[in-house]
């Protein structure tokens, strides 16, 4: 597998763009996303109780038909908690890309992300949809705009393309993804779409796509809040005319581990342009007895604001870290764990076994200087492990969500 420049116009039949239509201020905030050729199609969606129409909407087009041609997609809006009006407002963006694209309804899955509680403004949306089609290109730069329309408080744009081969074919996928702020899943504020022109079967994707997200997107966390409106998203289109895969063989598992790279690179992103993030956290647990245990004790610091001050502040401050696991809930021996601290700056132990050490203050600041921090904590009791990705807590977190509607 390599990965190659672009995003999700980089799989074969697909097509993307991304345009300003007036919701937002300035920025893009109209995407499409486009297969020439009826895709399988598989999701994974916010467990919030809470749900966004377009959230209802595509739930019930992966479950009913597993298939789907184009993604609508607004950013300003999420048209979430807008009651009857939201759903019919969902049901016209998709009817509005049907048309305009010579589809169905069922064909199209619709997303929204942005302020919650407002209506759309669904004839300025409408009216965008149909200018854009025109515009649709298979192109790296129809790719990098689509994935520009996505962003809300994003500051910049995260996609990625990988290739690699099955049965003598190039297999490509691509994938774009916004969030920022309000990055807790299982799935937070945040919308992934991925494009693959591999040909495999629906129950195989929803399967891969589930478990690699997993060890990707439902492993980070920004602000500990979990949205409204949140979705991964799948389409393979079979263009690449490999052998379809319809078992879990060698192809698949291969399919799988090049789908698991581009969602926690994507995930990574999400978590690097975390609102007013100055740090990237790798949160690393091994040697537990589980590897359920060892998600719970990551999370468990990565969600932890004493922690996240900490490392903004450049402080190591171990303390808060083995406070942030004793309250996870998970059963462990403090009297045996090890912490280490790592960057380019290099790598100081704080603790061995349970025994603090004389560690050097300066040495540990100079390490937590760097914008990727690595915090490896040992167990030494069992051979599961996890890691999980966050970021540091800073001023601007609060400035940018105490104006979000200003």
């Amino acid at each position: 597998m390599q990965i190659v420049q672009g995003g999700v116009t980089v799989p074969l039949g697909f097509q993307a763009i991304g345009d300003h239509i007036g919701i937002k201020k300035k920025r893009k905030d109209l995407s499409l996303l486009y297969s020439k050729t009826p895709a399988q199609v598989a999701g994974v969606f916010t467990t919030n109780v809470v749900k966004a129409a377009p959230v209802i909407w595509n739930q019930q087009i992966v479950k009913k038909y597993e298939k789907a041609q184009a993604v609508v997609i607004n950013s300003g809006n999420a048209n979430a908690c807008t009651g009857k009006q939201g759903v019919v407002d969902t049901e016209k963006m998709a009817e509005t890309t049907a048309y305009s694209l010579g589809l169905q309804p069922k064909d199209v899955l619709v997303a929204s992300t942005g302020v919650i509680g407002t209506f759309l403004p669904i004839e300025k949306i409408c009216t965008g949809i149909k200018n854009i089609v025109p515009m649709l290109s298979d192109s790296l730069d129809g790719g990098s705009k689509a994935a520009e329309g996505i962003m809300t408080t994003d500051t910049f744009i995260k996609e990625i393309a990988v290739e690699f081969s099955i049965d003598n074919q190039i297999v490509h996928i691509g994938g774009m993804a916004k969030g920022s702020g309000m990055i807790h899943p299982n799935m937070a504020t945040m919308l992934s779409f991925i494009t693959t022109d591999i040909s495999i079967s629906q129950t195989l994707l929803q399967k891969a796509l589930k478990e690699t997200v997993e060890d990707s997107y439902h492993m980070i966390s920004v602000d500990g809040d979990t949205s409204t409106n949140d979705m991964v998203l799948v389409l393979a289109n079979g263009l690449a005319n490999n052998i379809g895969i319809q078992e879990e063989n060698e192809a698949y598992f291969k399919f799988k581990q090049a789908l698991q790279y581009v969602n926690i690179y994507l995930a990574k992103q999400i978590v690097k342009d975390g609102e007013g993030a100055t740090k990237l956290l790798e949160v690393q647990i091994q040697q537990a007895k589980t590897k359920q245990q060892a998600k719970q004790l990551a999370m468990s610091i990565l969600t932890s604001n004493l922690v996240k001050t900490a490392f903004f502040g450049e402080d190591a401050n171990w303390g808060r870290i083995l406070a942030a696991m004793g309250y996870s809930g998970v059963p462990f021996n403090p009297s045996k764990i090890s912490i280490n601290f790592t960057s380019k700056e290099g790598s100081i132990w704080l603790m061995k076994q349970g025994k603090v050490l004389n560690f050097n203050e300066q040495k540990a600041k100079e390490i937590l200087k760097e914008e990727e921090i690595q915090i490896h904590i040992f167990l030494y009791e069992g051979k599961e492990k996890a890691t999980a990705w966050g970021c540091d807590l800073s001023y601007d977190y609060v400035k940018i969500n105490g104006s979000y509607r200003t």
